[in-house]
This record gives structure tokens, sequence and C-alpha cells, in this order.
């Protein structure tokens, strides 16, 4: 399909609002201008529109060049600054609905108070201060609008999160916690698994008699050719004829013609591919055309060429053993079934208090390893999640972590070594880092009442008029 048919394709992923992130431009250059008197709307929220002049004018503001946005269309950069410019609107729209406002003379302070705009003595110096805007290519109403919107969703941010001053024994609970050495020992697993060459032909047919709908490998024969515009027009530009060809062979698709038809009169060779099983090593493009095989007709885009095949025939196979490489993959989810049942029965005999030291010591015979944690935060050897799960353990219980290779690991808490002197610095450290978490916690819990208060609702159609004003 064409280009502009084939962005009008493309949608807006799920768009993330997330109130708590704040797109803030910088104060350098706006980059090129983009003029355009079109007031589509992109978007709704609630009973606000945002138009496409809102977008323009959120582009001109963000310092991005036309190249830059033209180069990125491909990576959703269109999408990315609408959900920016939705974000911006949600927190204008709060603003308003709590009535947060900013006085002159506070903003006036702030300008004044800049140490950008003063002297040595601190002092405000108006020439500093015409000297930035003229060198950032900003007026002073311009300068003081932006600084008045920052200030507004500081203050917003403040009156979500007020209140969250920690208690003292909640800072010193969290400092012991964070501070804790918590001496472990622990066995890695892998050698209890029933390795891949001990999995004889019996258990592989019974997994395959058990899985047969579930196993069973689909295989497609297709023909297809690789278009670009040097094979089909003679030039290496995507220029209007290339793009009218394209066309053309649209036409033909929905026409229903042969390939060989489609293809007449062109140089192009058509590639003739037979049982075609999707694997990792497999070609880009074909394995592009497998992931499209619903659609049996059809042009794709990848990269710098269009892909145009059709699909001839697909069928549900049974896998063939014969087939070395099939053959290894199934051994691999034998082995992973194995492994997980293994592990499933371990952790079902720790949570029912049926797994004892005893069998820890049986278990590990000399292969018992032994690791002193520093902290919480200590993820040297541990996944992160595993090292918090075992700080959450009472000693001489058991459980199963991992690291970050998924290896995973039987562990005995052992012992803890408690650090619960605070000094004065530390404590002012380690509060605020409460109060922080604290806070966090709000916000995510703001964040999702925003997404249930307003309703976002995205104009595919204009936000492709947008896209194809950069092709």
């Amino acid at each position: 399909m064409s280009l502009k048919k084939y962005v009008n394709k493309n949608k807006i992923g799920a768009l993330i609002l997330i109130i708590v992130i704040v797109i803030a431009f910088g104060f350098g250059g706006f980059g090129g201008g983009f003029l355009s008197n079109n007031q589509n709307n992109l978007a709704k929220i609630n009973k606000t529109n945002v138009t496409t002049q809102d977008l323009l004018n959120y582009i001109n503001k963000s310092g991005l060049d036309e190249a830059t946005i033209k180069n990125n269309l491909d990576n959703n950069i269109i999408e990315e600054l609408l959900s920016g410019l939705v974000s911006t609107v949600l927190l204008d729209l709060e603003i308003k609905d709590f009535n947060i406002t900013i006085s002159e003379s506070s903003l006036s302070k702030k300008i004044i108070n800049n140490n950008n705009f003063t002297d040595d003595n601190g002092i405000f110096q108006r020439v500093k201060y015409e000297k930035f805007l003229l060198e950032n290519n900003i007026s002073a109403p311009q300068f003081e609008k932006r600084l008045k919107d920052r200030e507004l969703q500081k203050k917003l941010f403040d009156f979500i999160g007020a209140g969250t001053v920690t208690p003292k024994f909640m800072t010193k609970k969290f400092f012991e916690e964070q501070n804790t050495k918590l001496e472990i020992e622990f066995i890695a697993l892998e050698k209890f698994y029933k390795k891949k060459n001990q999995i004889d032909n019996l258990e592989i047919e019974q997994f395959l008699k058990d899985n047969k709908d579930k196993l069973k490998i689909e295989y497609i024969d297709f023909n297809y050719a690789v278009i670009n515009p040097k094979n089909l027009i003679g030039v290496d530009e995507f220029n209007q004829v290339f793009f009218d060809k394209i066309d053309e062979i649209e036409i033909g698709i929905s026409n229903d013609l042969e390939l060989d038809a489609i293809l007449d009169n062109t140089d192009i060779k058509q590639i003739k591919v037979s049982n075609f099983r999707y694997t990792y090593d497999k070609n880009d493009i074909e394995k592009k055309i497998f992931e499209s095989r619903n659609v049996e007709f059809d042009i794709i885009e990848r990269e710098n060429d269009y892909i145009l095949y059709k699909i001839i025939k697909s069928e549900k196979r049974t896998p063939n053993l014969k087939d070395e490489d099939l053959k290894e993959e199934i051994l691999g989810l034998i082995y992973e079934k194995n492994k997980y049942e293994y592990n499933k029965e371990l952790i079902e005999k720790i949570d029912k208090n049926k797994f004892y030291n005893e069998d820890f010591i049986k278990m590990g015979s000399k292969n018992i390893e032994n690791l002193l944690l520093n902290s919480i935060r200590d993820n040297k050897k541990f996944d992160i999640k595993a090292v918090e799960l075992m700080y959450s353990l009472p000693l001489n219980s058991f459980t199963l972590i991992n690291d970050e290779q998924s290896n995973i690991y039987l562990a005995k808490i052992k012992s803890r070594q408690n650090k619960k002197d605070i000094s004065e610095e530390n404590f002012k450290e380690y509060a605020t880092k409460e109060s922080t978490n604290n806070r966090n916690a709000i916000l995510k819990s703001y964040d999702l009442f925003v997404n249930d208060k307003y309703d976002v609702i995205i104009n595919q159609t204009a936000v492709n008029n947008i896209k194809n004003r950069f092709q």
C-alpha cells in the first residue's frame, strides 16, 4: 500500500497518561515554526478539545525540527508528542479544578531572585534578563507564562502530596530495613533438574499426546517479491511516481489479480517458499510475511522496501521429530515443564511447613553456599525482587529465589545483623527518602484517580493528517 495509506493503518497505542511526569520545555530555541490554521480536533478530554493547532504549537515549543520529526514518524513520535500534550492539558484542567493560582507579585519575585538575572550582590539586573530573552528568542510575556505554568504545576503536586511528614519511628524502621545485613545459605537447583539427554522417547511421546493440539506446527507456502524505487521505477527516490505504482499494485490486489500479472512488465522476480515454519533464525522478510499470514494477499512496508506477498497454502501438522531443530525445541519444552514441576513441588512443601533443615542439608550436601547481603539494595548476586523477598522473611525460613539470568535457587535465611544506631545526618537523609516514598505512593494513587476522572478520545484521522504533513 502507498505510504499515505500505510500510515493511516497505524494506530495510537495505549495512551499512557502519567500525570506525575510533567514535560517541562527548556529555555532553548524553538526550531522551525510550523504554521497552520487547521483547527481539526485531535483529541477530546471530557468536554475539552485538543486541536491540530494545539499540537503544532506544542511541537514548536519542543525545539524539535521538521527533519527530526519526519525521520521518526515510524517510531511514533507524533503519538508521543500528542501524549505529552494531553498530559499537559490534564494538568491545566486539574489546576483549574482545584482553583490553584499564583499572584503576579510572587511571579515577579521568582524572576527577580533568579540567579541568572542577578549580580554578585544578588541585585536584579534588567540588562541580564533582557539579554537572556534575546539570546533565547523569547518574549517576556512568553517566558513569564512558562514560568507561571511551571509554578502552578509545582503547586498542584505540592497540594496533592501535602501532609507527607514521616513519623520518627517510621524513619528509624526504614533505616533499619535498608541497612540490616542478611546472611543467607543457598543451593543452585540447576543440577536437580532432569537434563535433556535424560528425557527418553516414551516421555517425549507422552508429552506430544498430552499436548497434541497445542503443539501442532503451522507451515505455509507463499510467493513474494521485494519492491523498492530502484527495481520498480529505476531510481533510488521515493517519489510520487513510485507511490502511484504502489497504488496500482493495491488496486491489482483488490481485484484479485495473480501475482504474476501484477509483476508483469517489471523486472522484479518473485520468490517461492514452501513448507515455511517460523523460527527465529529465518529470513526477516519471510518471518514478517508469516506474521501477516491472516491477510492472504497484501503489500506491506518493511524498512526501505515494500513486500508484495500471496499465501498459497497454510497447514498445521503434528511435530516431526525427524526434524532435529524441532526435536530440540520439544526437548526444551519438556525440560522447562519438568523444571517447573520440580520447583512447584518444592515450594509447596515449604508453604506447608513440610520442608525442614535436615532436608536442606541433605539436598545441599557439600554444595551449600553462603552469602552476606549488605542491605536490601544489594543485588550483586540475586534479582532485587528476590532480595526484597528474603528481607521480608523470618529467620530459618526457606524460599525459592532467582538471579537476573533466571537461575533458580533454594535459599535459607540464616541470620540478621541489625543496624539500629542512626546519626542525626543519616536521620535527615532517611526521613527525606521515606517522605519521598510516601509522596510517590500518593501521586500514583492520584494518577489512577485522574485516569478515572477524564475520558480521553483520540481522533485517529486527525492524527494521520498531522503525520502526512511531515511526509
